[in-house]
């Protein structure tokens, strides 16, 4: 039941993709707050990170404001196999970042959303290892440290205030990103999301990528 024709991950080929005027600068609601990320649970599959509502995007081309839901994360192991869903020009990234929203018109009803071919917005972040010093950036070592609360499939943990979005995605320019409309990445794979796939990776210092 994945076989349809707007299948998610892509390989992004650079040189194929157009320039598209309509595709103009996000607006990010509450990815500031240091009281959006509500939990963290291991899902068997992914960490995921839940929000507290508020948490929003819209603009970027998008049809309407979009609520954010959660974000969770895909990797190999460490940074020597790698675990990044998209690639672009063939490349694969050490890990990748999903922050998953629904039309903020659907008052948060998923079935709503996947009923529809522009139900969800995806934003992928690719992440990358730096030559950072250790333990960098400290959002993220943040983030990790949670890890060991969640050590088995569906453990969750509350996350205290202080961590936030914007942290998370440090040093990233959200102006510049590719674009295509394809699926959800998981069965059944609806063929409902517009997906905005960023093209400055996250870095994160090799120490931290390693507990992936």
């Amino acid at each position: 039941y994945c076989n349809g024709t707007r299948q998610s991950p892509i390989n992004i080929v650079s040189a194929n993709a157009q320039a598209n005027e309509k595709l103009t600068a996000f607006t990010f609601s509450n990815y500031g707050s240091t009281t959006a990320l509500k939990s963290i649970q291991n899902t068997g599959h992914t960490v995921k990170v839940s929000f507290n509502s508020g948490v929003k995007v819209s603009g970027g081309g998008l049809s309407e404001s979009y609520d954010g839901l959660q974000f969770h994360l895909h990797w190999g192991n460490g940074s020597s196999v790698p675990g990044s869903e998209h690639t672009v020009d063939g490349k694969l990234y050490p890990m990748e970042l999903h922050i998953v929203h629904i039309k903020s018109s659907y008052n948060g009803n998923t079935t709503l959303a996947i009923a529809d071919s522009e139900g969800a917005a995806a934003l992928g972040f690719l992440i990358d290892v730096s030559e950072r010093p250790k333990c960098s950036p400290a959002s993220w070592k943040t983030l990790i440290s949670y890890l060991d609360k969640i050590p088995n499939a569906g453990d969750s943990a509350n996350l205290p205030s202080g961590l936030t979005l914007d942290s998370l995605l440090e040093g990233v320019d959200r102006t510049k990103y590719y674009r295509y409309l394809g699926s959800l990445t998981t069965p059944n794979c609806n063929e409902v999301v517009v997906w905005t796939v960023f093209k400055e990776s996250i870095k994160v210092s090799k120490d931290l990528v390693r507990f992936f």
